[in-house]
């Protein structure tokens, strides 16, 4: 593993707002780091697990298989020993991710961590982290569960919002698709978390990718109204890449 003058890191996460939320971590608080990103296990290299002092894995996201998911980071973690292997699950998948992810070179968090645990936990480092985050081991911490009526309160604009932010569209995107400023697209936002008695937006988007939330967006399409994705420039595709929440 090269330790020269930086370090190697990998994001795997399927949820782009995850990978633009954890990117910007390591941007600002870890320059020191090489970032790369992935959407599924099944991309990482093996040139990337030779490189890598820190890898990142966004588990909060539903998984139709999560044993399988952890028993494959289980043999990866007894073949890559010297790297740092974060974990952020949700607390149903708390008792699996004990089970086949905790070791000596892991640490495990919540998909409602503080930003401040997860810059904790990085800085850490697999020596003297702690290997459980206390938010999962809190006894009042419970997994968001939306109520089906709650959801069904979101008004026609709220949808729109989220169902952009599902596929992957920053706020100004949003805000362009349809035609309304920035901030009033921000509040609808907001008020469509408080509606759903969403905390974050880790906790927003795994809303969005349940079961419920892909049904209520109408998220199985590419997308509801295909007429408004004409309306995109190529330019304007471009900017998605620059754009965070």
């Amino acid at each position: 593993m090269d330790t020269g003058s930086f370090k190697y890191g990998v994001v795997i996460s399927k949820a782009p707002i995850m990978q633009q939320g954890l990117g910007s971590i390591m941007e600002r608080y870890f320059p020191d780091y090489e970032m790369t990103h992935c959407s599924a296990l099944e991309e990482l290299t093996l040139l990337q697990l030779r490189r890598a002092n820190l890898v990142i894995a966004d588990m909060s996201i539903d998984m139709q298989q999560p044993q399988r998911v952890c028993e494959h980071y289980y043999k990866l973690m007894s073949q890559y020993k010297e790297i740092h292997w974060v974990f952020i699950v949700p607390r149903s998948l708390y008792t699996l991710a004990v089970q086949l992810l905790l070791r000596p070179e892991s640490t495990i968090l919540s998909n409602v961590e503080s930003l401040d645990g997860i810059i904790n936990a990085i800085r850490a480092g697999s020596q003297n982290a702690e290997n459980i985050s206390h938010t999962l081991l809190s006894p009042d911490f419970t997994h968001f569960d939306v109520d089906e009526n709650k959801s069904q309160i979101l008004t026609l604009s709220e949808r729109k919002v989220l169902r952009l932010i599902g596929k992957g569209w920053g706020i100004n995107q949003v805000a362009m698709l349809l035609k309304k400023s920035n901030k009033t697209v921000s509040a609808q936002k907001n008020s469509a978390m408080r509606r759903l008695s969403l905390r974050s937006n880790a906790e927003m988007y795994a809303w969005i990718n349940s079961s419920q939330g892909m049904r209520e967006l109408n998220l199985s399409s590419a997308y509801g109204e295909q007429a408004e994705w004409k309306k995109v420039t190529p330019n304007d595709m471009l900017l998605s890449s620059k754009i965070a929440l």
